[in-house]
């Protein structure tokens, strides 16, 4: 079975790119513009992982995964922040909302995929 993995970024290029670095090897890949989109997204699908950024407009990736986790069909699935951001504080803050794991921009797309199998399996 495919698994799901819902992409929240604003940046519709960084969007692109992960959708274009996990869908090659088999993903099935839901974007959202932000995190008002994305909680909309996540409502609709059955999603395996979430990878989202931090900085976006409506709804930033703190509140986004905050309000995700209180879903209980989002209590165990594992959120990913792709973000430019490499602030200690605010990784403190994406792990006590909810986040799985961290990965700073600009990456390389085979620790993206890496990060992804790891926590899928």
């Amino acid at each position: 079975m495919t698994s799901t993995i819902l992409c929240v970024d604003d940046s519709a290029s960084m969007r692109q790119t992960i959708k274009m670095t996990l869908a090659v090897s088999g993903y099935r890949i839901v974007e959202a513009v932000d995190g008002v989109d994305g909680l909309e997204k996540a409502g609709a699908n059955a999603i395996d992982l979430v990878i989202t950024d931090l900085n976006m407009p409506r709804m930033d990736g703190l509140e986004f995964i905050t309000e995700l986790r209180k879903l209980p069909a989002f209590k165990g699935v594992p959120i990913v922040f792709v973000t430019t951001e490499s602030d200690d504080t605010k990784r403190a803050a994406a792990k006590a909302a909810g986040a799985t794991a961290w990965i700073t921009k600009p990456f390389a797309p085979d620790h993206l995929l890496k990060v992804a199998r790891r926590l899928l399996s």
